[in-house]
């Protein structure tokens, strides 16, 4: 599959001084961003941004000429996408405010603190990546265009609204943010954050981690590794899965039952890309691209005091929702064939023959489960089926139940007020609870005779012969 290019991402530092240049990119280089070219001669400074891979360029303003106040409005107006970062020795205010007010995005005064350099640099870095993938994104949705949907042939979908995720994961998934996927069990979260791997770039490998049930101590182990000796039976060191998906992607799936300790830990690999080995004091630097998935109600958990509002609000830079299947109903046949035809294979059968009313039964449910139980249940009927059409013996036993158990449960009338008047307004004729019985079915069954002839527990022919009475 051909994979996305990543987006342009180098830095572009211009000072006249060798040695804070020197220094200004090793900083930014053991932080992670490793892309980084330096420039002594200011004169040469339109050339390099002509050649189209600056994403962001930190300016000394004080330099032989041409200087950083000559090249600031010339960068401003030809290059209005590139953010400035200025740096100057003149800490006074006047100077900044007119660098601001000149287009600068952000100012660093001489010596210039490190973190503060690593702070501006990756800032710009994530508003020029926004910046780019607003404009991607908007034209991707004017012109309908998905550029690799072969990235996302294992999820079985017609649905606009997967097609229009389907071209913003496009977007993301060649940046190194974290992307959060959030969606209800067997929604197909473990699907879009391989989709997201391939199409990402990354040349090392997918890892994937269930947080779900795991303390403190299981998920630093798991995660991060441990040093020999760190603990009793740690005979020797080992590498946590982290190191494993060097150049690659993690995905962490159910971070919303992560206790507050590994949340602590995972909002310092998210920010600082880095992690402590167990029983090391010796921070490791990831390369890793991170991606994360959860079926809890984070704001609500944060409201409870069980998630960290620092951890949420980094982790809201990409997020995918991906939509339950009963909101997708249109779905339903396509995933229906296709979970026959993968049900048969696998069985060793002919691929059977679905009864029409099938598709309506099942648009009736809500499905808990998702994707995930439509497919159990396919895989149960194959394995039942002999020959012929398929029965639907097996899915009405689960679903029938389902939808008495959704009658019983709605809101009835208080006291002892009759359910019918509800509906009639008084008490209703026989023929009256036929004619509605019988509209609601066919408006079901979407003017279908045979479906809503099952619903109803009657023949076609009956039916038709009680329409035309």
């Amino acid at each position: 599959m051909t994979q996305l290019s990543s987006l342009k991402k180098q830095v572009l530092l211009v000072d006249d001084e060798e040695r804070i240049l020197v220094t200004s990119r090793l900083f930014l280089q053991s932080s992670g961003i490793d892309d980084v070219q330096t420039l002594s001669d200011s004169s040469k400074v339109l050339q390099q941004l002509a050649g189209g891979q600056v994403a962001v360029i930190v300016l000394d303003l004080h330099m032989p000429h041409p200087s950083g106040v000559e090249l600031l409005p010339i960068i401003i107006h030809d290059y209005p996408q590139i953010p400035v970062i200025i740096v100057t020795a003149d800490d006074g205010i006047e100077t900044v405010v007119e660098c601001v007010k000149g287009g600068a995005s952000d100012y660093l005064v001489k010596p210039v603190d490190s973190r503060r350099l690593v702070a501006c640099v990756r800032k710009a870095l994530e508003l020029r990546n926004l910046s780019n993938e607003l404009s991607d994104l908007t034209q991707r949705l004017l012109t309908d265009r998905l550029d690799h949907p072969d990235a996302f042939s294992a999820i079985v979908t017609g649905n606009k609204g997967m097609r229009a995720l389907f071209q913003y994961i496009e977007i993301v998934a060649a940046t190194r943010q974290p992307i959060m996927i959030t969606g209800e069990t067997g929604a197909g979260k473990e699907l879009v954050a391989r989709a997201i791997h391939d199409l990402s770039g990354c040349s090392g490998e997918y890892v994937a981690l269930n947080a779900a049930g795991l303390d403190d101590n299981m998920f630093s182990d798991t995660l991060f590794g441990h040093k020999k000796g760190a603990f009793t039976g740690a005979d020797q060191a080992r590498e946590g899965l982290i190191a494993r998906a060097a150049g690659g992607t993690l995905f962490l799936d159910e971070i919303g039952d992560l206790n507050e300790l590994s949340q602590v830990k995972l909002l310092r690999l998210l920010q600082e890309h880095e992690y402590y080995p167990v029983g090391s004091d010796f921070a490791k630097k990831s390369s890793a691209r991170i991606v994360l998935a959860t079926n809890r109600d984070l704001p609500g958990l944060i409201a409870s005091g069980k998630f960290r509002n620092d951890l949420y609000y980094r982790l809201c830079g990409h997020r995918i929702h991906l939509p339950p299947l009963r909101e997708r109903n249109d779905d339903l046949p396509l995933l229906l064939d296709h979970f026959l035809a993968s049900a048969a294979a696998s069985l060793g059968k002919k691929k059977p023959t679905p009864p029409p009313e099938l598709a309506v039964l099942l648009s009736l449910y809500h499905f808990p489960g998702n994707v995930m139980e439509l497919e159990a249940l396919v895989f149960d009927a194959v394995v039942r089926h002999s020959s012929g059409i398929l029965s639907m013996e097996s899915f009405r036993a689960v679903i029938g139940d389902e939808r008495l158990a959704a009658s019983a449960g709605k809101q009835q009338p208080s006291g002892d007020a009759d359910p019918l008047a509800a509906i009639f307004g008084r008490f209703p004729t026989v023929g009256e609870i036929e004619e509605y019985m019988i509209g609601e079915a066919m408006r079901l069954a979407g003017g279908n005779l045979g479906a809503a002839g099952k619903l109803l527990g009657m023949g076609r022919q009956t039916l038709n012969k009680r329409l035309k009475k």
